[in-house]
């Protein structure tokens, strides 16, 4: 998709405030009505809300839906934020657990009581981790393209090869390759007769705003990763999980529904798409959400004519409301490449 101009998203009054945490500053970008329910998100590797979630903000029914219902706090894992220097060397390297631990003073700050988490892969990871050690602080999890085991050695050894890279080479054309990879699929990547999409050439040009310490810091704690595996049947929060069939992360999804309570979770798996299913695919991910929320009582603006002011409230959510047959999809899979009907 193109990344087109959408009034709703881009003529929100937004403000990034600078949160000093026990492990370092933290940028959060902030839209939208601060009395609505909080919706926080958490990018991927080396990516922030604009190279990540964009593509989601910017269709115009999944905006709508989400900006009429929700206060969206987008948060950056420290030295990603636009125009970030880079971290000093010196400074402490935080663990994933550090991360999860830093989302907590972030909605100290802002007074959030409990909230919504969306996040990518790695931030993904991130969030999982934060709802099962403040299970108080989490209403729900929208995950894309989720982590939950420590990294096989497949992984660890790529994520080696990207630290080396970044290292003595910086934000260099083999390591943005390798990060594309991770992202999208390989059609819109392209190839020697078909190029590459503007989605994959927008986040080309977003890598090189990277600062190679600050990615090694991230890429470091996602590589030194504990396996959450065993946490995972005590997660009470309803989640919903996004996947691309093209993504390098697909099978570790599958794991991690696996192990979910079926009764607080479901997975949909989008066809011909990599990880970053938020923008490569953001239409997939409308009529999910759509009644995902509906359990939460949130709907569409078309749907009914009061703002949300009350904080969400799983309690309200039938167990059936996430199986395939009340969402009316079959979930495995899904073909998003034809227009969605809503």
């Amino acid at each position: 998709m193109e990344y087109t101009h959408n009034d709703e998203y881009s003529l929100l009054l937004s403000k990034e405030h600078r949160i000093q945490t026990g492990c370092g500053s933290v940028s959060v970008i902030v839209y939208g009505d601060h009395d609505k329910p909080a919706l926080i998100t958490y990018p991927d590797l080396a990516l922030n809300y604009m190279s990540c979630f964009q593509g989601l903000f910017f269709c115009p029914e999944a905006a709508s839906l989400l900006l009429h219902n929700f206060c969206i706090y987008h948060i950056s894992p420290p030295g990603h934020e636009l125009g970030a220097a880079s971290i000093c060397s010196d400074n402490y390297v935080p663990s994933a657990e550090d991360l999860a631990d830093q989302i907590v003073e972030v909605l100290n700050y802002f007074g959030l009581g409990a909230v919504m988490c969306m996040g990518v892969t790695a931030g993904a990871y991130i969030l999982t981790l934060f709802a099962m050690k403040y299970r108080e602080r989490v209403v729900g999890l929208i995950l894309v393209s989720p982590l939950c085991k420590a990294p096989s050695w497949t992984e660890w050894f790529y994520n080696k090869v990207m630290s080396n890279l970044l290292h003595f080479y910086g934000m260099c054309g083999l390591l943005k390759e390798c990060l594309l990879q991770r992202y999208f699929s390989k059609d819109v990547r392209g190839n020697v007769e078909v190029p590459e999409s503007e989605i994959v050439q927008a986040c080309r040009t977003l890598l090189d705003e990277r600062k190679k310490t600050n990615v090694l810091r991230f890429l470091h704690a996602i590589n030194q990763r504990p396996d959450i595996t065993e946490g995972l049947p005590r997660l009470k929060c309803r989640t919903l999980i996004f996947v691309g069939d093209s993504s390098p992360f697909h099978s570790e999804a599958l794991h991690m529904t696996s192990k979910l309570d079926r009764r607080f979770s479901a997975l949909v798996e989008v066809q011909a798409c990599g990880s970053m299913v938020t923008e490569e695919q953001p239409h997939a991910m409308l009529i999910p959400m759509e009644y995902f929320f509906m359990g939460y009582g949130l709907y569409r603006p078309s749907h009914f004519s009061d703002s949300p002011r009350s904080p969400l409230s799983p309690s309200c959510i039938s167990p059936e409301l996430l199986s395939p047959e009340s969402m009316g999809l079959k979930l495995k899979p899904i073909k998003t490449r034809v227009s969605l009907e809503v």
